[in-house]
């Protein structure tokens, strides 16, 4: 086989391969465009992509002689040495999920063969006179020319979310600090690394607190919070003489996923209630005991509210004999034993967490698509709170005293009709496409009660404390996130 073909055959599964990870790894499951610490990683992806988009696009239908084959050399070693540079500062900024690991090897070692191919053919091209020659390749030279247009919008989105993110940055070091006591206090957390986590981090180190974080990457997380937070890996590392003054419990397997089979069960049981044992067990041989622990938990301690079911939830409303239920009742039953040991103890029951993170991203891409609706009918009621609250709640549960569990939703809940309609005009896209409810149903089985069903939550507690929210509606906290 002509080796030239062969190339480019491999360049044309590098483009199937590459906008795989591009749209499953980079923009649904880690969300890079709105992650705060993905601005250096976009920046090489926006150049490295540039770079492909002209290569794609120039292989397509061209052949390079003379010293033209030698720029082309040169600019695959560019290449090679932005791939290398973005493996470093991947390791140092997040955790690749195992499928993103693999896809990069498989990228890695089909982009070296395709690469080493043409680099057999560079000597007898470099004999040529200096040309870029018309050689069309057919069906293969139309789908290299599409996937160099792909992956220059692609890098171009990719830049214009680096800039975004920069602009956010700047925005944040001027916002008004989060203050969660008066004084240097030791925090303790738990699920550091997370979407949440991250942001109760960094404004735990604005406010000038000394913070631990308990991670099973301390090494990421020391790279991710700049060597600001001291990381460790277990429990066992830190010594019952050790002091913390506050422990925000936030740790907690992934609960959208793979469906609720007997092992996922257990792997979230583990993750949240193994866990906030493990903590408070540390707790009770502690010489000092903290002073709060604040405790993560979920509205779905509520189980599922009947459509068409208006009542309005509160803390004194109780669970049901269902999964998410029970899952989240164990979870807050595990850290009340922290109350044992003369410990205040506050769980935090989340609603969905609006930020640049989370479900957000992946929630909004029909809308911006154009394909935003109502999902399984779209009567199913949606609790939501931005994460800028839901952190400044969290500050004023320190400050306050407060004990018991607490509502972290905004005053305001929407149907999952209303939410994308507001989110449809905010991004100004079309509303109307419905997206029916069976096939989630059959992929996800009981999981999809998470989207599919729903809770109409107030946080009463919140609001009786004198807790003011800062976004306490959907369109003015969309309008700060987009």
């Amino acid at each position: 086989m002509n080796t030239h073909t062969l190339a480019l055959q491999l360049m044309a599964a590098q483009g199937c391969l590459g906008a795989f990870d591009t749209l499953y790894h980079h923009e649904l499951t880690e969300a890079l465009p709105g992650r705060p610490t993905a601005r250096r990683e976009l920046s090489i992806h926006a150049l490295r992509a540039l770079i492909y988009s002209a290569l794609f696009i120039g292989l397509s239908s061209w052949a390079f002689h003379g010293w033209w084959a030698l720029a082309l050399l040169l600019v695959f070693s560019v290449e090679i040495v932005l791939t290398l540079w973005d493996f470093v500062v991947e390791d140092r900024t997040r955790l690749l999920p195992p499928t993103e690991r693999v896809t990069h090897t498989v990228l890695a070692m089909n982009g070296g063969a395709f690469i080493a191919l043409l680099a057999l053919d560079a000597p007898a091209m470099l004999a040529l006179p200096t040309a870029l020659v018309w050689e069309p390749h057919g069906a293969l030279g139309v789908f290299l020319a599409l996937c160099g247009v792909g992956v220059g919008v692609s890098g171009l989105r990719d830049a214009w979310a680096a800039r975004s993110i920069g602009r956010m940055a700047q925005r944040d070091a001027a916002a008004p600090r989060v203050s969660f006591a008066e004084g240097e206090r030791s925090f303790l957390v738990t699920g550091a690394t997370g979407f949440i986590g991250q942001r109760v981090v960094r404004a735990l180190l604005r406010d000038g607190h000394r913070v631990t974080v308990l991670t099973r990457q301390p090494r990421q997380a020391a790279w991710l919070f700049d060597g600001r937070a001291e990381c460790v890996a277990g429990m066992a590392q830190l010594p019952p003489t050790r002091r913390f003054d506050v422990v925000i419990n936030l740790a907690g397997a992934r609960i959208l996923g793979w469906r609720w089979s007997a092992k996922r069960r257990a792997v979230l049981r583990q993750s949240r209630i193994g866990l906030t044992d493990a903590v408070v067990r540390w707790i009770g041989a502690a010489d000092h005991k903290p002073a709060l622990l604040l405790s993560a938990s979920a509205i779905g301690y509520y189980g599922v509210q009947p459509r068409g079911d208006a009542t309005v939830l509160t803390e004194q409303h109780g669970p049901q004999p269902i999964f998410m239920s029970d899952l989240c009742r164990e979870w807050e039953q595990a850290a009340g034993g922290a109350a044992a040991h003369g410990v205040r103890v506050a769980c935090m029951r989340f609603g969905l967490v609006l930020g640049t993170q989370g479900a957000l991203p992946m929630m909004l891409l029909p809308v911006k698509l154009g394909l935003g609706g109502p999902l399984g009918g779209g009567t199913q009621w949606l609790s939501w709170i931005h994460v800028d609250d839901l952190i400044g709640a969290m500050a004023h549960l320190c400050r306050s005293g407060g004990s018991g569990s607490y509502n972290f939703t905004a005053p305001e809940s929407l149907t999952q009709a209303q939410f994308n309609r507001v989110a449809a005009s905010v991004l100004h896209r079309p509303y109307g496409m419905p997206t029916p409810g069976w096939p989630m149903r059959l992929a996800l089985g009981e999981q999809a009660d998470l989207l599919l069903e729903g809770q109409r939550v107030a946080p009463a507690r919140l609001l009786d404390s004198g807790f003011v929210f800062t976004y306490p509606q959907l369109r003015q906290a969309l309008r700060n996130l987009l």
